[in-house]
């Protein structure tokens, strides 16, 4: 190797006290500095005359902010305001990891309601596309919050000492409420203040069903079943009747909250396939 700090490096020679020195206190040229890099990875000898010139308060410090990052990774906005809010950090974290409580998903929720709100005051029938959609958009934040093929965790989850049947109820509720408080606003739009809640138990209604249906099918195909079924018998129920808000009045309210109760006993007594990672 040369005996030059500027020069280039021959890899057939060991490095000298002049360039190893120069590299540790970061004189040598970035060309250099990178080739005694990669001959240091196979010499041992230049390795260890290397770690002569280091100082050792220096690498101490490197040692620990590293440490210090593994063990303690920087909290995104949504997590920290989970902590704020008093949850603990471990399921603060948990939670915050939820695919669907990205961005992404909240920009998608948001051009959603506003085409159904500009349709629902453009016609009396554009309230029925709000009335629709409203319902169905937590039952896919829900599919997409926790399951083989959406989740990059999932398998770790698996692994961990929690209960998948938790992880997806804490990562569910917090999708579920996130969306129905973005869905509430849009609704405060919405030409009549008496259909402002009106979604509210059909969405928990389709929510629950669908998570009680993905213990037997993948959580997405389960939503989309879901969605198709309540696509059709607002379609049927609506044509053929002229009455587009059917589902929407009274007595389709009640069916909705039998719905969501019959939901929540079939997960309480298929929790047995989300904890054991039978999804599907």
């Amino acid at each position: 190797m040369s005996n030059s700090v500027g020069d280039g490096i021959d890899m057939s020679w060991h490095a000298d006290r002049a360039l190893l020195s120069g590299y540790a206190r970061g004189d040598i040229e970035e060309t250099a500095a990178m080739s005694l890099e990669n001959h240091v990875l196979g010499c041992s000898r230049c390795r260890t005359a290397l770690g002569r010139f280091a100082e050792r308060e220096r690498l101490q410090r490197g040692k620990e902010a590293v440490v210090d990052s593994i063990n303690s990774p920087r909290r995104g906005p949504f997590e920290a305001l989970l902590v704020r809010a008093g949850i603990t950090d471990t399921t603060a974290r948990l939670v915050a990891a939820t695919p669907s409580l990205r961005v992404s998903w909240f920009a998608a929720v948001t051009v959603a309601l506003g085409f159904a709100v500009v349709a629902a005051n453009q016609s009396h029938s554009g309230l029925l596309i709000f009335l629709v959609i409203a319902p169905l958009l937590p039952v896919i934040g829900v599919a997409a919050a926790f399951g083989p093929g959406v989740d990059p965790t999932y398998e770790i989850g698996l692994a961990a000492p929690l209960s998948s049947l938790r992880l997806l109820l804490l990562r569910g509720g917090a999708v579920l409420t996130a969306t129905i408080a973005l869905a509430g606003i849009a609704g405060l739009a919405l030409p009549g203040s008496e259909w402002t809640a009106a979604w509210l138990l059909p969405a928990l209604g389709l929510t629950l069903g669908s998570v009680a249906l993905s213990s037997v099918i993948p959580p997405l195909h389960a939503a989309r079943w879901v969605g198709l079924i309540w696509v059709v018998a607002v379609t049927i129920l609506a044509v053929p009747h002229h009455d587009e808000l059917a589902l929407f009045r009274y007595p389709g309210q009640i069916i909705f909250a039998l719905v969501a109760g019959v939901g929540g006993l079939v997960i309480a007594h298929r929790r047995d396939a989300f904890n054991q990672g039978r999804l599907g």
